[in-house]
């Protein structure tokens, strides 16, 4: 068989593991080119929501690929982009109120960190430090991976990147810990100029989950020491958590939030870092010096900027945190029965999230079991991606009571493996 010229992220080619060819998809459901069926667990990396191919979202990105499909934003608008900016400033709590466009979650995230160091330098303060938690993952640029958890995500590249002070996860108990931690670092008179935070679950670092007290904890200590507190809400939002933003169910209200995946549906890639006025006027001047400077070709692409309003449209005109609750509730029966089975440590769910480790306890990405219990979810027609022995399950919103039981046994079947 030839090898096929294409390098794929996260795949080590060297296991020759098999890589199948998708040809269509719809709703929670994808068909190879071979006609085999899978069920789509992980919502293609978390970004798809209302299920692959929604109607709505399909008609708005071939009626502005028709009219116009790109425009450069520097210096020029359109409406779908004005619409889509509109619209979050209208769901998303005040004072959110200014919406930069980029492309990704990683350029969402380091968007943000730029913004916050331009806060500080406009303003003539030398803050330049950045805190982050423990565990977190916040993208694959030099800055995503700076604020990340060092590891074997980042080891090769460590040359690049910039120093970072970490604050402990928040896991059971530890909560205090961190908030010490936290509010010892905004004292140090190497003032922090941002705390950048996954909100309430940690997603690559192993879907571990927090309190939303803990997050307005940590929220209220950056405000009363001055320092910017960034929500990274990329994975955590679009319902992911049970509400539309993670940050909800904590009251908190960033001053820069990362949002992309879901944004278009998981349609098209698109992504925003929302900002406060103090960070926007921060940069406001007549000094061109002092604009924020950073762009990508395709920033506010129209294209991706309709699938995006199509989708708000469908939040704002149809029930999804019904849908949502709804999916959460069947989850949560499902894990119940999995959760007392030998073999199974730490089941969890928030929202429509669950999780649990298999085998050892404590979860570990590069466990050999990880690539095992794939081929058994492959064979059952189940897309699971396992952190290494940590499963987890993110599913579309339109996802049946039928295809969630098939989901769950494919679970129990890869439990066999540990006996």
């Amino acid at each position: 068989m030839t090898r096929s010229p294409v390098w794929h992220p996260f795949t080590q080619h060297g296991l020759e593991e098999p890589i199948p060819e998708i040809a269509r998809a719809k709703g929670a459901e994808l068909w190879t080119s071979d006609g085999t069926r899978f069920l789509d667990v992980i919502s293609s990396w978390w970004v798809t929501t209302h299920g692959h191919c929604h109607p709505r979202i399909a008609a708005a990105i071939a009626e502005q690929a028709g009219t116009l499909d790109q425009i450069i934003f520097a210096g020029f608008t359109h409406g779908p982009a004005e619409a889509v900016a509109r619209d979050l400033v209208a769901m998303l709590p005040r004072p959110l109120d200014h919406v930069f466009f980029s492309d990704s979650g990683s350029t969402a995230v380091e968007v943000a960190l730029k913004m916050a160091l331009g806060f500080w330098a406009n303003r003539g303060e030398a803050r330049s430090r950045i805190a982050v938690m423990a565990g977190s993952y916040h993208g694959d640029t030099v800055g995503g991976m700076s604020v990340g958890a060092r590891g074997v995500f980042n080891r090769p590249y460590s040359p690049l990147l910039f120093d970072v002070a970490t604050i402990p996860f928040p896991g059971a108990g530890a909560a205090q810990e961190t908030l010490d931690a936290l509010e010892a670092l905004c004292r140090s008179p190497a003032s922090l100029a941002a705390l950048i935070v996954e909100p309430l679950i940690l997603g690559a670092g192993g879907m571990l989950i927090y309190d939303p007290a803990t997050l307005a904890a940590m929220r209220e200590i950056c405000a009363r020491y001055g320092v910017l507190f960034i929500a990274d809400e990329v994975m955590t939002g679009w319902g992911r958590t049970g509400t539309l933003t993670a940050c909800e169910q904590a009251g908190v209200v960033p001053d820069l939030m990362c949002l992309s995946k879901g944004i278009t549906g998981g349609a098209v890639p698109l992504a925003v870092t929302m900002a406060t006025p103090a960070i926007f006027d921060s940069h406001w001047s007549t000094d061109k010096a002092k604009m924020f400077f950073h762009s990508s070709s395709y920033t506010a692409n129209s294209i991706a900027c309709a699938a995006a309003a199509a989708n708000l449209a469908i939040w704002r005109e149809e029930p999804v945190l019904e849908r949502i609750a709804a999916l959460a509730e069947e989850q949560a029966k499902r894990l119940a029965v999995l959760a007392d089975l030998p073999g199974v440590h730490g089941a969890r769910q928030i929202g429509t999230i669950t999780a649990l480790e298999i085998g050892d306890a404590a979860g570990a990405y590069l466990s050999d079991l990880g690539p095992r219990l794939s081929a058994v979810f492959r064979e059952r027609g189940v897309l699971l991606r396992p952190l290494g022995n940590t499963v987890y399950v993110m599913p579309p919103y339109c996802v049946s009571r039928e295809q969630l039981d098939e989901i769950y046994d494919a679970i129990r079947a890869g439990l066999a493996l540990i006996e």
